[in-house]
């Protein structure tokens, strides 16, 4: 039997709830794209010049989304427990994912991306507006876009780096995955062995190299260590 099946079937199907979030976000993520289209329409700039700057602004924001999946997956991975005010129930389900890494694959991708939904639904929609009142340029629309979009879908990019059967997925995102643009599923299993210390970038990984090349997060590791006396879990501990 597969150690997935321990799982109830419940847990892994989306709900009414799940998919209204899910909707909600990518509806504010839909309208700062739009509001930025509108931005470099009415502009009087250089057309080349606003789309060049949307274009760069996005970057970004995929970029630096990159950077803080990974902090907060070695965070998560490593400090706290169930009894974490907030992120309670979140380490416990890193840890599970862990010891199952193959159930994510199984979930209702709402399952997966509501949480984060809801975060970019209730921050976008004040992002927006307080950026419109400024009247700020179409690039800061695009980079808080594409920040909340790569952030929210980071979970389905994660679950597509689990996936055994490259026939499975989407097409084109196995071709993305060699590309470098999605996190591949190579570079996601180097996470997955024992010890789970490196690789927590999954938007794209971008940044794994040089978070593990320059040993970024053991650096924090140890200062933090050294300042409360905790140690991260990857040095043996156990939730």
């Amino acid at each position: 039997m597969s150690t997935t099946a321990l799982l109830p079937e419940d847990e892994l199907r989306s709900t009414w709830r799940h998919r209204a979030w899910t909707l909600a976000g990518s509806l504010a993520i839909l309208a700062s794209f739009l509001t930025a289209a509108r931005r470099v329409v009415s502009s009087s700039g250089l057309p080349t010049a606003d789309l060049f700057a949307v274009a760069m602004a996005a970057f970004a924001g995929y970029s630096l989304a990159d950077l803080a999946t990974g902090v907060y997956h070695w965070l998560i991975d490593n400090y706290g427990g169930a009894g974490t005010p907030l992120f309670g129930a979140q380490i416990v389900e890193f840890q599970e994912h862990h010891r199952l890494p193959s159930t994510i694959t199984r979930r209702d991708p709402c399952n997966n991306l509501h949480e984060l939904a809801r975060a970019a639904a209730l921050a976008l929609v004040p992002t927006g507006a307080a950026l419109s009142s400024a009247d700020a340029l179409a690039a800061a629309h695009a980079f808080a876009g594409a920040l909340a979009a790569c952030l929210v879908l980071s979970q389905q990019f994660h679950a597509w780096a689990h996936e055994r059967r490259p026939a499975r997925l989407p097409p084109g995102v196995t071709a993305l995955q060699r590309a470098g643009v999605l996190v591949s599923r190579a570079q996601h299993a180097a996470h997955h062995r024992k010890a789970h210390n490196s690789n927590y970038c999954i938007v794209s990984g971008m940044w794994n190299g040089v978070l593990d090349g320059y040993k970024v997060l053991e650096a924090a590791e140890k200062v933090i260590y050294f300042a409360t006396g905790v140690q991260p879990r990857s040095w043996g501990m156990k939730l």
